[in-house]
């Protein structure tokens, strides 16, 4: 039986990915919360971990060559645990590459466009109307491409539930935050609906979501958006 793997947590977008990722896959792991209101990120031994003081995190201690491995950024864990478990990452070189590069446009795309779109929409201080048109556009043409793309396909990358389901879906399921409509993406919204019907999804996105605050409060906005605190 193997040793959990430790997870760096704290339940966001970004950290659903990795705990859908665990129990989707089946595999133990035991939590670590990082409670990135309080600063949690900056302390010296997870930056150890994460040099980047961002979460989600993981140590595997049956790492490649059976010793501990440390892993930060996101779409590199999913992409370490897809091939640790040998599974929702394709059968062939051509599918893991159509599921790498809907990982990448997450990574570089939704993730980093929604995130702006939260953060000026929700949570800056001054009411900066050009920066909200520019995320909140931004992210609607990212979603049409999204829908799109699931208008010819079941899933992000086919037939198939992949590890790119796993890191787009946790940002595309806030869409309301983002002010985005689905009343013009039927794809995406068929696609959002069939995934919470995945036990393991609904579990990961249910870890320690009891814990989701209020982000207007000052000193959080201080500490997660000015610096160190």
């Amino acid at each position: 039986m193997q040793e959990p793997i430790d997870l760096y947590y704290w339940p966001t977008p970004n950290g659903w990915k990795v705990s859908i990722a665990l129990e989707e896959m089946g595999l133990p792991y035991r939590v670590h919360l990082i409670n990135i209101g309080k600063g949690d990120q900056f302390a010296p031994d997870f930056l150890k971990i994460a040099p980047n003081n961002r979460m989600p995190a993981i140590v595997d201690p049956a790492g490649p060559g059976d010793a501990p491995l440390s892993l930060f950024e996101s779409g590199a864990i999913l992409q370490y645990l897809a091939r640790k478990t040998g599974r929702f990452y394709g059968a062939d070189e051509r599918t893991r590459l159509v599921v790498d590069q809907w990982l990448m446009w997450q990574m570089g795309g939704v993730g980093p466009m929604a995130g702006q779109a939260h953060h000026f929409l929700k949570y800056a201080p001054q009411d900066l109307p050009y920066a909200k048109d520019r995320y909140r556009s931004e992210v609607a043409r990212i979603y049409g491409v999204l829908d799109r793309q699931l208008a010819e396909n079941e899933y992000v990358a086919g037939d198939e539930f992949t590890i790119a389901d796993m890191a787009i879906w946790p940002w595309a399921s806030l869409w309301e935050g983002q002010e985005q409509t689905l009343e013009d993406k039927p794809h995406l919204a068929r696609w959002l609906d069939l995934l919470w019907q995945r036990p393991g999804l609904v579990a990961g996105r249910a870890l320690h979501a009891d814990l989701r605050a209020d982000r207007s409060d000052s000193k959080a906005q201080e500490i997660l958006f000015g610096g160190k605190g």
